[in-house]
């Protein structure tokens, strides 16, 4: 076994805590619901990151744990299987470290997710079947001799849940002096299942009364499983739009024993409140964060209607510049068979 230098590893764990340290926290969005009185909606905007996403938090810590395991050395080859934003932040670590960074990508990932990665040094390898990126990843891995990070393994233990600049003690922290501090509800998308499970553990560690709901697009596996564990895949059939949220087969860091209740959201649903959301905001949010507002307009409704009061907090994933031909694309959209302008509708009407 080749040990890594302690030297360049005290070294590059510094250098990715000082660009921490460079950083400030990422804003906490209140939004009035002037139709639903008594009940706020906070948006956590994740897009503020310096790649632009929410995965920048779960690079950094992917990063962190494996140099502290010595998985990773000074001429380590970098690999992960992502369909954009994860490889985009990973890429941007990477090249903090001087380390080559390759990103195992389904064929149709969006062209300037691509560029983003290409921008912070990254290498692109396509893979036609999204279901084998993973094995595509092992396999380039063995053949350079470097490290597969794996997102979808590591996520949910790569980051300390009970409160290392993990996003639930910020979200919370941040929330700590508004009317209702304390969440009714958190609302959160599943990729690899880390961002619900650092929430969910933090929720029990803090022993908060927050419940934890997970919006996962229609073709995904995740709320199948959550329903019936004994479901840990899915045969042939239509994929999501959605990027980054979503699996066809359950991945190690999903959790569902922290998760309190999960909504199914169509490709439509999350374009239209993509688009309501970013009318009301004067700007662009990514397809997630409109998956993830579905789920919260469900929630909404139901304590609306049964008068309870209280605060629902979500996340901006990313922003919306990446998506400018497909989401945004009104041409796109029509091919794609979408019908998102009712479910636009019904959001807006909630935001105004």
């Amino acid at each position: 076994m080749t040990r890594v230098d302690r030297a360049w590893l005290a070294d590059a764990v510094r250098r990715i805590e000082a660009d921490y340290n460079r950083s400030s926290d990422t804003h906490l969005i209140r939004v009035e619901l002037p139709r639903r009185a008594g009940v706020t909606l906070y948006l956590k905007d994740e897009s503020s990151h310096p790649t632009g996403s929410l995965k920048h938090r779960l690079a950094r810590s992917l990063f962190l744990y494996s140099l502290c395991n010595e998985w990773i050395g000074p001429s380590t080859t970098v690999i992960e299987s992502s369909s954009g934003s994860t490889a985009v932040s990973e890429a941007y670590f990477a090249k903090l470290l001087g380390l080559r960074f390759v990103a195992v990508v389904p064929a149709g990932t969006a062209t300037p997710k691509l560029e983003a990665i290409r921008f912070y040094g990254g290498e692109i390898h396509t893979v036609d079947d999204p279901t084998a990126t993973t094995e595509a990843a092992r396999r380039l891995a063995a053949e350079t001799g470097g490290h597969f990070i794996d997102q979808f393994t590591y996520a949910e233990r790569a980051t300390d849940w009970r409160g290392n600049n993990n996003i639930a003690e910020s979200m919370f922290a941040q929330m700590s002096r508004e009317p209702h501090p304390e969440p009714t509800w958190v609302v959160c998308g599943a990729g690899t299942g880390g961002t619900s499970a650092t929430i969910g553990r933090f929720i029990r560690y803090r022993r908060l009364d927050t419940r934890l709901c997970v919006a996962d697009p229609e073709c995904s596996v995740f709320h199948r499983c959550y329903a019936d564990p004994a479901v840990r895949g899915l045969g042939p059939g239509p994929r999501s739009v959605i990027e980054g949220i979503g699996r066809a087969c359950v991945e190690p860091s999903f959790m569902p024993t922290v998760i309190d209740r999960m909504e199914a959201v169509s490709d439509a649903q999350s374009i239209g409140a993509m688009r309501a959301l970013s009318a009301a905001l004067g700007r662009r949010v990514g397809g997630s964060t409109g998956t993830n507002l579905w789920a919260c307009a469900d929630i909404i409704d139901e304590m609306a209607a049964s008068g309870e009061e209280g605060s629902v907090v979500t996340l901006i994933c990313d922003g919306g510049e990446r998506y400018a031909q497909t989401y945004y694309d009104d041409a796109w959209l029509e091919r794609q068979g979408l019908d998102w302008r009712g479910p636009a509708e019904r959001i807006a009407a909630l935001l105004g």
